[in-house]
Parts: structure tokens; C-alpha cells; sequence
């Protein structure tokens, strides 16, 4: 059985039929929010604190959402009152522990926190360190062969906090301390696996979402990409069924400085246009689905809209459609699946980056260049009520 010990603001919908028991509980209150080093995302975690409160089992495995499961491990209810991972040579790692809830334990923690007890980041980790001060001198969690349980406190084997960060250096694991059994991902917030972008870009988030599309699905999400899907294939097809015809907007240009700021304005409302054609559809899309799925729409609508700035601004396709080739190169570049290590892999990531940089810079100039032809051509704001004078037929 799998408890999910959660704050009463947050609504689940699924429960029995995942076979989930969600045990609702009142925040507690971090003491800790004023702290100068003091990170407002782990406001809630010592939430983490209740589950010392389910009395009701005789062990209880504290996991964070970013553990990534390669095997079963049921040996990890056999360890003693509470068990965690090293992956920091001073400091127990709290995305996985092991605990014997206790209300005597849970209500000592309550009061600690009441009276201000030492914590170096404000969080759960900080707190749950300075609780239990000499983790690092106890032994090696080895689970018995009988299936009995132990007392006491234990360090857990880092196969069993597997920092994704030793993945990337070789692209393999090769941990030798315990069975290699759970992932974890303490990187930046804005690339935890569950993160569309967070693939190819860190190569262990595809595995996160296949263990994800076995389990959960993408129910939730697919109504909402396939609806942003026909509406860039609609804007698609509009863009080339209304391209205007620039021959029928151009005439002879006559001098007048008074539209310079004019032309200057369309120059940057050109650019700003390109920009927020690879920007925008990024932001629309749920931040959750599969990076392959995720990608895809990102391609699509930021072809689409490069699409509406080409025939708005009359500018050649190839130019402004740079950027889409180069990131579909680096997202090929970087899901290569042959390279031999991380660092040939970073290197390649590098080279390709300065190589595209100057076809980067050539199509901003011919962007540049064809918005300036525009504008000597006056294909824009023309001069209202006054015509133009056809030039006499020379005999």
C-alpha cells in the first residue's frame, strides 16, 4: 500500500482505482520563511513530519516525486526507526527514507519546531539533519535474509539514492554501494523529469515519462495538445491561403522623412514578432506531457506562427524558419543515443551550438535586409488620398 501524505489545499481525484490511500492533513507552519537563505518552494516540506503520525504501519517509506524506480524494493521496510542515503558526503539526502512512525517522535518534532531547533536551509532536509545528528556514524543498512526486521538507525547504500547527475558524466550507471534500484533528480526546479523540456536536454527525463505513460497516461493533457495541434495546422493553412501580394502594395517611392519612425517601428515589431513565434507556443503547452509529444506541438505552433510573421511581413521563409531548423538539430544532436560518455556528448552539444551561430546571425541580417527592401518599396503604410502618377510615354 502506497500512502500519499498530502496538504489539505491540494485535490486528488484518483484514488481507489490507482490503489492509493491519501491522507489529508492541516500545513504545518515552517518557522524557518525568514531565514536570509530561505527557498519559498520548500515552504510545505515539512509536511514530510506526519508521516512519523501513521501509527496505523509498521514502516513507512517517505518518497519525493522525482524518484525514479529501476526494481522493487520491498527490502527497505525491513530497516530500522529511520534509514536515508548519503549522496552528499556530510548530509542525509531526504527525497527517500525509511521510518517507524511513533506519535512520542512525531510530537518531540512538533516541539523542536515550536522552539526554533537548527536548521541550515529551512526545509525538511535541514531539519530531519540536525534530528538526527550522527546518521553518518551508523551502519550499513544490509537487510537480513529472514525478512526480519532491525532497530535502530542506518545509512542507506546510495544505490538507493541514485543522483542523476553521476548518470550524465557516462551515460551509464556504475554505483557499486547496493543494488541500483531508485533514482533521484535533485537538479534546478525548471528541469525536474516531469517537464516536457527537461528532454533530451537531461537524457534520464524520457525514462521518468515512460514510467509515467505505463502507470498514469496523459489523459489529463491530450484534449488540450490536440486542440493546440488544429488550431496551428488551421493558422497554417489560413497564412497561405491570404498571403498578400506585395506587387499590389508596392508603388514608387517618394521621399518623406516624417514615416522614418514609422519604418523603424515595423523593423522592431517584425523582430519582436519572430521572437514571440518561438516563445509563445513554448508557454502553452501543459508542462507535463511526454517531451516527445511536448517537442512535436512546440515544432508545430512555432512553425505555425513563423508562418503568420513570414506572409504578415512578406519576408522570406528560409530566414525566419533558421532558428526551427537549428533547434530541431540540437534536439537530434542531443538525443543521439551513440555517444560514449557525457562529456562527448556536451562536446558535441557545444560544437554544434558555435556552428550554427553564424547561419543565426546571416539570417537575422537577411531578415534585417529584406525588411528594408519593404520599406524603400513603401509595401507599407502608404500615403493615404494621394495617388500615384503613372510616368509619361517617352516617343
Amino acid at each position: 500500500m502506497h500512502i500519499y501524505h498530502i496538504s489539505h489545499q491540494r485535490k486528488w481525484k484518483r484514488k481507489e482505482e490507482d490503489g492509493i490511500k491519501v491522507v489529508t492533513v492541516e500545513n504545518l507552519k515552517n518557522p524557518y520563511e525568514k531565514q536570509g537563505n530561505f527557498n519559498t518552494r520548500f515552504k510545505l516540506t515539512l509536511n514530510k513530519l506526519y508521516a512519523w503520525s501513521l501509527v496505523a504501519y509498521d514502516r513507512v517509506v517517505m518518497l519525493d516525486s522525482d524518484n525514479l524506480f529501476l526494481q522493487k524494493t520491498d527490502e527497505l521496510f525491513q530497516c530500522g526507526q529511520f534509514c536515508a542515503v548519503f549522496i552528499n558526503p556530510c548530509i542525509f539526502h531526504t527525497g527517500l527514507f525509511v521510518l517507524q512512525p511513533s506519535l512520542d517522535v512525531f510530537k518531540n518534532m512538533l516541539h523542536e519546531l515550536e522552539i526554533g531547533r537548527e536548521n541550515p536551509d529551512g526545509a525538511d532536509q535541514g531539519f530531519l539533519a540536525s534530528y538526527f545528528p550522527d546518521l553518518l556514524d551508523r551502519p550499513m543498512y544490509h537487510p537480513p535474509v529472514n525478512g526480519s526486521k532491525l532497530n535502530g538507525l542506518y545509512r542507506l547504500p546510495l544505490g538507493y539514492q541514485m543522483d542523476a547527475s553521476y548518470y550524465y558524466l557516462k551515460l551509464r550507471w556504475s554505483i557499486p554501494c547496493g543494488p541500483n534500484s531508485v533514482i533521484t533528480f535533485p537538479s534546478a526546479p525548471w528541469l525536474k523529469p516531469w517537464y516536457w523540456w527537461s528532454w533530451p536536454v537531461l537524457p534520464l527525463g524520457l525514462s521518468w515519462h515512460e514510467q509515467r505513460r505505463s502507470n498514469l497516461g496523459y489523459s489529463s493533457e491530450l484534449p488540450v495538445m490536440l486542440i493546440q495541434a488544429v488550431m496551428y495546422l488551421g493558422i497554417i493553412a489560413i497564412t497561405r491561403l491570404a498571403r498578400p501580394s506585395l506587387t499590389k502594395l508596392c508603388y514608387n517611392r517618394r521621399a518623406e522623412k516624417s514615416i522614418s519612425i514609422l519604418h523603424l517601428m515595423l523593423k522592431g515589431l517584425a523582430l519582436w514578432s519572430i521572437i514571440a513565434a518561438y516563445t509563445v507556443p513554448f508557454f502553452l503547452i501543459p508542462r507535463t506531457v511526454h517531451p516527445v509529444l511536448g517537442w512535436s506541438l512546440y515544432l508545430l505552433g512555432s512553425g505555425a506562427l513563423s508562418s503568420v510573421v513570414i506572409n504578415a511581413f512578406v519576408l522570406p521563409p528560409l530566414p525566419v524558419l533558421t532558428p526551427w531548423l537549428g533547434i530541431f538539430g540540437s534536439l537530434a544532436v542531443m538525443a543521439c543515443p551513440w555517444y560514449s560518455d557525457g562529456v562527448v556528448r556536451a562536446l558535441s552539444v557545444f560544437a554544434y551550438a558555435f556552428c550554427c551561430a553564424p547561419f543565426v546571425w546571416v539570417a537575422l541580417m537577411k531578415v534585417m535586409s529584406s525588411l528594408q527592401n519593404l520599406l524603400e518599396r513603401e509595401a507599407f503604410f502608404p500615403r493615404l488620398g494621394e495617388t500615384t502618377e503613372l510616368p509619361s510615354k517617352l516617343y
